[in-house]
Parts: C-alpha cells; sequence; structure tokens
C-alpha cells in the first residue's frame, strides 16, 4: 500500500467515508463506546490482530468500556496516508460486532 501522504482534498474525501473518525493533530483518530471493560478489551485484541496483519499500527488506548485510536505513518513523516485509512475501514467494519458506538 502507498506511503505517500494524502492532499487534504483526499483525506477530507476519505473522512466522509468513515463516519465518527476525525483527524486531531495530524492523526486520524476514533473514540468507540462499548458496553462493558470486557468487550472493550476484545475490541482491542481484534484491532490488534488487524494492526498485526496489515503491519500498520496505531496508538491504542484503552478505558473502562471505551476504545480509542489515533494514527499516523511514521515512514511518511507522520502523515496521513492509504495505510491509515485502510487500518480504519477495518476497524470500523468489526467495531460493530463488539457492540461498540
Amino acid at each position: 500500500m502507498a506511503v505517500e501522504p494524502l492532499s487534504e482534498k483526499e483525506t477530507e474525501d476519505r473522512l466522509a467515508e468513515l463516519p465518527g473518525w476525525s483527524v486531531d493533530g495530524g492523526r486520524l483518530t476514533r473514540t468507540y463506546r462499548l458496553g462493558s471493560h470486557f468487550a472493550a478489551t476484545a475490541l482491542v485484541v481484534h484491532v490488534a490482530q488487524v494492526q498485526d496483519a496489515l503491519d500498520h499500527h496505531s496508538d491504542l488506548t484503552l478505558g473502562y468500556d471505551t476504545v480509542t485510536l489515533a494514527v499516523h505513518t511514521h515512514s511518511a513523516g507522520g502523515a496521513l496516508t492509504e495505510r491509515d485509512f485502510e487500518l480504519a475501514r477495518r476497524v470500523a467494519a468489526l467495531a460493530p460486532g463488539h457492540g461498540a458506538e
């Protein structure tokens, strides 16, 4: 997958396809709320598996009933790339299966 930085327009277009995601401090971010700490922990484990499969890792924060992701691409100078959005799309697809909102 490309590691070229996305333009502002490309970033906006991709964000429009990912409800709940935003750019904060140059990172693609999202916080999910779940029904319990166990459900949040299960989501973290599932996200970790996806990250390993993509060989692209976010900052992943587990709260009591929340999971927060923040990602950018180090090899692109900390810019947002298609790799970040691919990770976000995969997380967005699996999160509802864990009851995440």
